[in-house]
């Protein structure tokens, strides 16, 4: 099943993000989670390559026994880390030769814990290359990734756009962003893009929070800011572990149906391999349905696929 097919219904698109584990026991977790969360009905799911690409076959493994075993669709995420070009083409090769039907095209973060990227000799140097390569050789949906408050290694927000254009001029069908807590980053980000000619869906990334250290090291990795009335609120409860997670899942419910009420594509779960934030959130919505009822009902195309006028809202 190809993902992009998927957008432009009636109903939002709604998806889940998993990481391989590194131990027995951690994989019995995830399809025990994955098996909670199939009840929900997601559109898809997705699993990452690890940080610096380290778990290259246990992605594939997992995307394979999820798509057998459970009947989702499963998108491997696919990076350039520490690869030659003959190398990705031999790893897309048995993606392709597993029935892997989508692909999410990233650079990937530096590996062995390098500060600064740095191309590997024979590689590629930006994941537009790549998208080139997937859309030039395979029958791959690609997917893209996309930074509502700028990737941590631009130059300039303007500077992250074009190389977002490029990625997308080159074969990316859709995006997902990275998490983000404030949904006027995201229209505003939306609005910039459609402003320069990215109109592909851009479906929001969400991270449901349920521990404050936790929370505090991804969005001090990926450069996402916590508003300083929900971080005060989180601090308020840090000796609560339950009072954490009642508001990680009360906040996030409240940022999806906002953004599905302005016209959102659908929502991509952040799970970390756990099942009862997420479950609840996306039970929520689902009774809630903002998508048909939002107050914002006459922006749907903005946020959505057009966004055209989004700045009149932002």
């Amino acid at each position: 099943m190809r993902i992009d097919e998927l957008f432009g219904r009636e109903e939002p698109v709604f998806s889940f993000e998993f990481f391989p584990p590194k131990t027995p026991e951690g994989e019995a977790n995830l399809f025990a989670a994955i098996a909670d969360l199939q009840t929900l009905d997601p559109a898809y799911v997705s699993v990452t390559y690890g940080a610096g690409g380290t778990t290259r076959d246990k992605t594939l493994q997992i995307v394979t026994r999820i798509r057998r075993e459970h009947g989702l669709e499963a998108m491997a995420h696919f990076t350039c880390v520490d690869a030659t070009v003959a190398q990705l083409r031999a790893e897309l090769d048995r993606f392709r030769d597993a029935g892997v039907e989508n692909v999410l095209a990233l650079r990937g973060d530096p590996p062995g814990g390098a500060a600064e990227w740095t191309k590997t000799e024979g590689g590629f140097e930006h994941s537009r290359e790549l998208v080139e390569l997937l859309n030039a050789e395979y029958p791959f949906t690609v997917a893209g990734a996309c930074f509502p408050e700028t990737h941590i290694h631009a130059t300039s927000p303007e500077d992250d756009l074009r190389h977002l254009r490029d990625k997308v001029d080159a074969g990316v069908s859709f995006l997902i962003t990275q998490l983000f807590f404030d949904n006027a980053d995201y229209v505003d980000f939306v609005a910039r893009a459609r402003a320069i000619g990215i109109d592909v869906p851009i479906v929001p990334g969400i991270m449901p929070i349920t521990n404050v250290a936790q929370i505090k090291r991804v969005t001090e990795l990926c450069g996402s800011a916590l508003p300083a009335s929900l971080a005060a609120q989180l601090e308020a409860r840090g000796d609560d572990p339950e009072a954490v997670i009642d508001l990680g899942v009360a906040y996030a419910t409240l940022q999806c149906a906002e953004l599905l009420a302005l016209g959102a594509p659908g929502i991509h779960f952040y799970t970390l391999n756990r099942s009862p934030a997420t479950r609840a959130i996306l039970s929520a919505l689902k009774l809630m349905r903002p998508w048909e009822r939002g107050t914002l009902a006459g922006v749907g195309d903005v946020v959505g696929h057009g966004l055209a006028a989004a700045h009149d809202v932002a």
